[in-house]
């Protein structure tokens, strides 16, 4: 063979091979969508995971799924949630051809107040113990989802929670991470070491891991359809541990606490309808995000451009001013939500942005008429379910009750002092809430089931899988691979207000010109990790479920 063939045919080949690289789709793209006909799970843990579909070939449909999921992911992730924390879902009925949203987050103690934790010398809700914990709503909210669409025994949701809880499960490299840093902050607070340090150290990468404690709770929990965490045994020992400190928490604040079923609201967006839960939950500001991007032809910009990135910024930094002074317990307080989500009310906002340089700061409109986990699991029978739940700071409060293997969450820290606030702190009121699941609906069908944690990233989160979805055209594992942008130091609901215009975090992807273009606008850009969330999704088209999950933690996508 000549040499000029023999350099032409090795050039081929090289380029065959370099053509056969991404068949899965957009550069970044860690894998293809995960496909399935009679149902899909997505979650942050495998074991969690295979523990939904091992429900859904047993017959259990989508909502059982998750509760058995839930109750793993609580075990083996404890870094990103727990019983001890809080739960809200959208769940799309396949029989009533609609969706319902359940608020399962708790209130703060009634005997709790401003000028209690004044007393003890505070200027703001500490973010660690007794007086940061608020009523655990998590526990209460599957039994609400199961009374309502569950279709198994509730109690054999908790076989496989309480057997690897019994038998052992191998930690991930990932939340052996978290463990020990969680063990930095934790370790001085009773029952943590005893719990999450066996042999004195947190468990390591591959090592088999028990929690008999939370084995306990989990067979009391189950037996008891939930009512003994709440007026049981496991209630008392809540109250024990949160009481021995500062706290004010008594038995009703228990037993008398029910979750709430609530409409989601919904605005259009190119065609889509987007479903968030209302506040308590920070739901709303990404429909305010998406209302006010809607104007721009986002498609011709682009993903990789500074001219996308900074009208993606100031939306956010507008609707996190009203977040601020709006968001807050519907029962406690009139928050204008109707009018926040219009399309009137995004039209008035959107004039404020400087298409060439980054607002330093915005007021809120006039209109006075925080580590999680997230799942979504779909069944053969047409239902979806989207699913949310936390402690808050990761592992939470550093309260962890005796005998019961898990730790409370600290909610409370997020109410505001100032008692003319509408987040203010009051006795029997629910803090403001981070955690929020999402839907997306097509012509009055279901479309996709998703979420995004992290905290103050979730509504930017949610903005950006669905920008990347319907204007960038992505495929739903793209959507959620794709490179993220983080705005932080916008102005809080606890009272502290945003400076010089905060700080844009742009995840690794986003170039050097794209990085100079922004601070050429103005713009503070960080480029360390600003903690861009993680990921879950299920689309149904065409009658398939298409599964996604997230590439920057444990997450896994599986369907049957």
């Amino acid at each position: 063979m000549k040499k000029t063939n023999l350099i032409i045919l090795i050039l081929f080949l090289l380029n065959t091979l370099h053509s056969y690289d991404r068949l899965t789709g957009l550069p970044f793209a860690t894998r293809s969508e995960v496909i399935g006909q009679q149902g899909m799970a997505a979650t942050s843990h495998p074991l969690a995971t295979q523990t939904a579909l091992d429900v859904l070939k047993r017959g259990g449909n989508a909502i059982d799924a998750a509760i058995a999921a839930n109750a793993v992911l609580g075990l083996v992730e404890p870094t990103g949630c727990g019983i001890g924390g809080d739960l809200f879902a959208i769940v799309w009925d396949a029989k009533t051809k609609k969706l319902y949203g359940l608020n399962s987050s708790g209130p703060a103690p009634k005997d709790l107040s401003i000028e209690y934790i004044k007393s003890k010398g505070y200027d703001k809700v500490p973010a660690f113990g007794s007086l940061s914990v608020s009523v655990p709503g998590a526990v209460a909210g599957w039994t609400a989802l199961h009374k309502r669409f569950g279709s198994k025994n509730f109690e054999d949701l908790f076989e496989n929670a309480i057997y690897y809880a019994e038998e052992g499960f191998p930690v991930t490299e990932l939340i052996a991470y978290y463990l020990e840093r969680a063990a930095q902050r934790y370790e001085a607070y009773p029952n943590f070491s005893d719990v999450w340090m066996p042999g004195g150290q947190t468990p390591k990468k591959g090592q088999i891991f028990k929690n008999p404690l939370i084995a306990g709770t989990y067979k009391s929990i189950a037996s008891s359809y939930g009512r003994d965490f709440y007026t049981g045994k496991i209630a008392q020992e809540i109250l024990t541990s949160i009481n021995s400190k500062e706290g004010v928490m008594n038995s009703g604040d228990l037993s008398e606490f029910q979750p709430e079923w609530i409409d989601p609201v919904s605005t259009n967006y190119r065609g889509y309808d987007v479903w968030e839960l209302p506040p308590n939950g920070q739901g709303i500001a990404a429909l305010q995000i998406l209302n006010v991007l809607e104007a721009y032809d986002l498609q011709s910009m682009g993903l990789y451009s500074s001219e996308y990135i900074h009208l993606f910024v100031e939306a956010k930094k507008l609707a996190f001013e009203d977040r601020a002074k709006y968001y807050a317990d519907l029962n406690f307080a009139d928050v204008p939500v109707t009018e926040l989500i219009s399309k009137t009310y995004a039209n008035e906002r959107r004039v404020l942005i400087d298409p060439k340089k980054a607002g330093s700061s915005f007021d809120a409109g006039n209109l006075e008429e925080g580590d999680t986990i997230y799942l979504t699991v779909s069944d053969k029978y047409g239902n979806m379910i989207s699913l949310i739940q936390s402690n808050y700071r990761g592992m939470g409060s550093g309260v962890v009750p005796d005998n019961t293997g898990f730790m409370l969450q600290d909610r409370g820290e997020l109410f505001s002092l100032d008692p003319n606030h509408r987040n203010s702190l009051v006795g029997g009121k629910r803090p403001f809430h981070t955690i929020i699941p999402a839907f997306i609906t097509k012509d009055g069908s279901p479309f996709v089931s998703f979420g995004l944690m992290g905290g103050g990233m979730q509504p930017q989160g949610h903005a950006q899988i669905v920008i990347n979805l319907i204007d960038f055209q992505m495929n739903l594992q793209e959507a959620g691979d794709a490179p993220r942008i983080r705005h932080n130091g916008s102005s809080q609901p606890t009272g502290e207000v945003m400076l010089d215009g905060g700080i844009v975090y742009l995840e690794s992807g986003f170039g050097e010109d794209i990085r100079a273009a922004l601070i050429e606008m103005g713009h503070k850009v960080d480029s360390t990790n600003g903690g861009y969330g993680g990921y879950q999704a299920i689309m149904l088209k065409n009658g398939v479920y298409y599964g996604a999950s997230e590439s920057r933690k444990d997450g896994q996508a599986s369907g049957y």
